[in-house]
């Protein structure tokens, strides 16, 4: 372990345990060590899992809660260190002269070395990377102990500062130790369901700690890549990133999501970004105190401040009293006040983000003319830069409904009688996305993905309901996204988007916008097939929509609906990029960001900078003519390859899934029913009321696996479908396609953190030996034949600190499988009052947060 890392484990483990020691006695602490130096043991031996198990059996239900509780709070402080560690990192390596690997300053020195600087500006002027964020309910963390593991953090900082003094350093301690204490005794479980609008809240931490700083910084650095080397540019660098949101708009299976929750949705996206540009502005005016006889001001500035005198002389006579003989100042301090009016809706406030746009250039453009380039190209760009990347809406709200939704709202308003509550609900949106778009701007809202699309009526559909919701009034503008999300629906997709273009609205979309939108599912498409299966359907279907693209002249974004997990299409980002099908990308990346993957990749800045200028340099690379020739070749020369591996993979997962009462096995083995009373969010874990595997959403069928140890979705069909095809051909694939490389250390990873051990355990409570042993079968081969192709002594051999850091998290994990599974079999065999009951769910439950904790995974 570094140095650094090691120090402050050290230092939360220590504090942790005076915590415990303070509150349950020397008692508590002594029996969480019992516990944990049993399980390591364990790892080892037999005797000792056994050990472990009469351990945990021993415990009363209190001081099994404590222990999960104790172990729960570790991994969440152990966490916030290695996070730390990683921003750490990266800031010492930024320190070399040399460019990071995957940076955007490695990349654009690249390409312009490869195809000249008319390439790179050609790509550049049509590149977009938007990161849409959803609140699918894989965060199992209450947002309270969040902020708990933030305060600790914040004191971990001055901890660090060598500037610190004695008094400061002492003073943090004191401070540490009292917000672990808080962490403790924080519940670790929500005693509430969520609501939507607790979500849209929680999202905005990331916005307001991160997002709305950190874009600047990364148009920074593509500024500076830009001004290297014999092609530099002095042009001012176009933003690329845009930002989308599912929370508040996604009411698919969610009768939560109703219209007002998609207006005070946006209302509170809104709210935020005025208040970070009114803030910026404000800080940006008071800096800016340069004065008239060093730099003159040029007349149009003028004008808009006579103009603002003649308006609101009163509201100006404070700007000009604050700032005397400083015009640029007093452009900018109009400007924060304009902005305020915007937020609170009064009749001075900006009607759009081009008017606001327009006072900044011409502030800018002053500033220039008076010799102040350095000032015109500083905090006023970036203001300018957060002003064209969020606007007022800050990022933009999409609205999701099922197709059967519009069918059974279509036939329901033809029936002529009363229409049903769900038809009011359907039509009711329609509205509140045309006032959202007369409030805020047509890329406010205009988005509509359509679920389990299969044909061009289920886009038609949304066209005909928004013009029945009008009442002969235009409808909203809308850009209807068909969603594939099971194989049969990927397979027609080139054919929906024939039918698409016969429609006038979609003719008018392509004429306002030039390019079109198809969103792929990852996560119900593995849930049908099994990971393997999954993946080659998805890249067939990119490939055949990227041919249809290139064959009818029309632009394709490619929406890629990747889940959190690896069981969702979930893993390395900028990685999954480069294993697109060949013509996928062409510029435009747009894909989903889920529960615990938001806060991970994007609430620490330094990590999420990192994050997004890897995507965006996988983004740049993969559009490019070479690479998506040795794509196209890899795919041509393994194509046979990937049919055999294909059929047995996906025979092996159908069969499984498919057994005789797989379901009510599957209820018994899992905490599945239990997870739902975490209240992970606000939507159901399953989208009817009917037990079928069909119903079940695929975030708790993988959050499920994972507690198990299991993480099944990831690799499941996996070893059938290597054992039926030839080990060389195998390697030479690993070696040369980027789609097969990563379908396999993904499968690798999720491997890594199965416990074959502690898995087969939780398959007995099943009482079904047979499905027990195929599985664990299944298992050991496609250990064997992973380890084969990538030619590997043991899994993540190749990746030693994340194989380091899943080997020291496991035996932790374990501790907090074992109450898991005690809870589990007396939950499953014993005949519990509903006091006893509720008491011993709440252990499990307390286990379940511990355990996503530790592998860093839910859904």
């Amino acid at each position: 372990m570094p140095p650094a890392l090691r120090k402050e484990v050290r230092l939360l483990g220590d504090m942790l345990g005076q915590v415990l020691v303070e509150f349950g006695g020397e008692d508590l602490l002594s029996a969480v060590e019992r516990l944990r130096r049993t399980v390591i043991a364990a790892r080892e031996s037999d005797e000792e899992e056994i050990a472990a198990a009469r351990l945990v059996a021993s415990f009363t239900v209190e001081r099994a809660e404590q222990v999960a509780r104790a172990f729960t709070c570790y991994f969440q402080l152990i966490n916030l260190a290695e996070e730390r560690h990683r921003a750490r990192a990266l800031r010492e390596r930024e320190r070399d002269a040399t460019p990071l690997v995957e940076s955007l300053a490695e990349t654009i020195e690249e390409i312009r070395r490869r195809h000249g600087d008319d390439r790179l500006r050609e790509l550049l002027s049509d590149f977009v990377v938007q990161p849409v964020l959803t609140a699918h309910p894989t965060e199992s963390r209450r947002r309270a102990v969040v902020a708990a593991v933030t305060r600790v953090g914040a004191q971990l900082e001055v901890l660090e500062d060598p500037r610190a003094s004695d008094r400061e350093q002492r003073e943090a301690r004191h401070r540490m130790l009292e917000e672990i204490d808080i962490l403790w005794r924080t519940a670790q479980l929500r005693s509430t369901q969520l609501r939507p609008l607790d979500e849209v809240r929680s999202v905005m931490t990331v916005f307001d700690e991160s997002l709305f700083e950190t874009v600047t910084a990364i148009y920074r650095d593509l500024e500076h890549a830009l001004a290297r080397g014999a092609g530099a540019t002095t042009e001012p660098v176009r933003p690329f990133l845009r930002f989308g949101s599912w929370v508040g708009g996604d009411r698919d299976g969610n009768p939560s999501v109703t219209s007002e929750v998609t207006w005070q949705a946006m209302e509170i996206q809104s709210d935020h970004v005025l208040r970070g540009l009114e803030s910026a502005a404000g800080n940006l005016a008071r800096g800016l105190t340069v004065d008239v006889v060093t730099t003159p001001p040029g007349a149009p500035l003028l004008d808009r401040l006579e103009l603002a005198r003649r308006k609101d002389p009163s509201a100006f006579q404070d700007v000009e009293a604050r700032s005397q003989g400083e015009p640029h100042r007093q452009l900018l301090f109009h400007v924060a006040q304009r902005i305020g009016g915007t937020r609170r809706g009064d009749a001075n406030g900006y009607r759009s983000p081009g008017e606001l746009l327009d006072d900044l250039r011409v502030a800018q453009r002053s500033l220039v003319h008076a010799g102040a380039a350095r000032l015109a190209g500083g905090g006023l760009r970036d203001l300018i830069w957060q002003v064209e990347t969020f606007g007022f809406h800050l990022a933009e709200l999409e609205v999701r409904q099922h197709s059967r939704v519009h069918s059974g709202a279509l036939a329901d308003l033809a029936g002529g009688g009363p229409p049903e509550a769900e038809t009011v609900e359907v039509v009711a949106t329609f509205r509140v996305i045309q006032e959202i778009q007369k409030r805020f701007g047509r890329q406010a809202c205009s988005r509509y993905v359509v679920s389990f699309a299969g044909e061009v009526a289920d886009v038609s559909n949304v066209f005909r309901l928004a013009e029945a919701a009008m009442n002969g009034t235009a409808p909203p503008a809308l850009d209807v996204v068909p969603l594939f999300e099971t194989v049969a629906g990927l397979e027609r997709a080139p054919a929906v988007l024939d039918g698409m273009l016969l429609l006038p609205e979609v003719k008018a979309q392509l004429e306002r916008e030039g390019r079109l939108e198809v969103m792929l599912g990852y996560s119900d498409s593995t849930k049908e097939v099994g990971p393997i299966s999954a993946g080659f359907a998805l890249y067939d279907a990119q490939a055949a929509l990227a041919r249809w693209s290139d064959a009818r002249g029309v632009r394709l974004t490619m929406f890629h609906g990747r889940g959190g997990a690896l069981g969702r299409g979930g893993g390395p980002a900028n990685r999954a990029v480069r294993a697109q099908a060949p013509g996928s990308i062409a510029g435009h990346f747009k894909v989903t960001e889920q529960g615990e993957v938001v806060f991970a990749r994007y609430l620490n800045p330094t990590i999420a900078r990192r994050h997004l200028e890897q995507v965006a340099s996988a983004v740049l690379m993969s559009s490019l003519p070479e690479v998506r020739a040795v794509a196209e070749r890899a795919a041509a020369r393994f194509a046979d390859l990937k049919s055999r591996i294909d059929a047995p993979a996906r025979d092996a997962y159908r069969s499984l899934i498919g057994a005789d009462g797989f379901e009510a096995w599957f209820g018994r083995v899992s905490p599945l029913d239990e997870l739902s009373r975490l209240r992970l969010g606000s939507r159901p874990a399953r989208r009817g009321s009917s037990t079928r595997l069909e119903e079940l959403r695929a975030i708790p069928w993988v959050f499920a696996w994972s507690q198990m140890r299991l993480n099944l979705p990831g690799w499941y069909g996996m070893g059938s479908g290597l054992a039926a095809a030839n080990l060389e051909e195998l390697r030479a694939a690993y070696d040369e396609w980027p789609l097969f490389n990563v379908m396999i250390d993904n499968a690798e990873m999720s491997l890594a953190k199965t416990d074959r051990r502690i898995a087969g355990r939780y398959l007995a409570l099943g009482g079904r030996p047979e499905l027990t042993e195929r599985i664990l079968a299944e298992y050991d081969l496609t250990v064997e034949r992973v380890l084969a192709v990538t030619g590997h002594s043991r899994l993540l051999e190749n990746r030693r600190v994340l194989s380091w850091a899943v080997d020291l998290r496991n035996p932790y994990v374990d501790a907090l499988s074992h109450i898991q599974l005690h809870a589990l079999e007396v939950l499953r065999r014993a005949s519990l009052d509903e006091v006893e009951r509720e008491r011993v769910e709440r252990v499990l439950l307390v286990g379940v947060n511990g355990v996503a904790a530790g592998l860093q995974n839910t859904g």
